[in-house]
């Protein structure tokens, strides 16, 4: 068998070569609505990422006369604040 030649008539092989051609040629088409869809999802996520604003509020508070040190924000809640002052109130330097 491997002296043996096989001879494929040319019809044959040329039917076969327009049925690889036609299989290439759906392979490109897909591979490129692929390309574009992945693109179209990519864009789609980040125009919803960039739909939030993500902001940092930093907000100092001092009482100085001894009272509540409380900030209420642009959203109505009340924020109370800390001391981490190092000063003394007037009442604790009269004792």
């Amino acid at each position: 068998m491997d002296d043996e030649k096989v001879y494929v008539p040319y019809i044959v092989y040329e039917g076969e070569m327009a049925r690889q051609e036609r299989h290439a040629k759906r392979l490109i088409i897909m591979l490129t609505i692929m390309l574009v869809l992945f693109f179209a999802s990519n864009m789609a996520w980040l125009y919803v990422w960039n739909q939030y604003e993500c902001v940092d509020e930093a907000v100092t508070v001092d009482s100085n006369d001894g009272g509540n040190a409380n900030y209420i924000g642009n959203n109505g809640d009340i924020v109370n604040g800390y001391g981490d002052s190092q000063e003394t109130t007037t009442k604790e330097k009269e004792r």
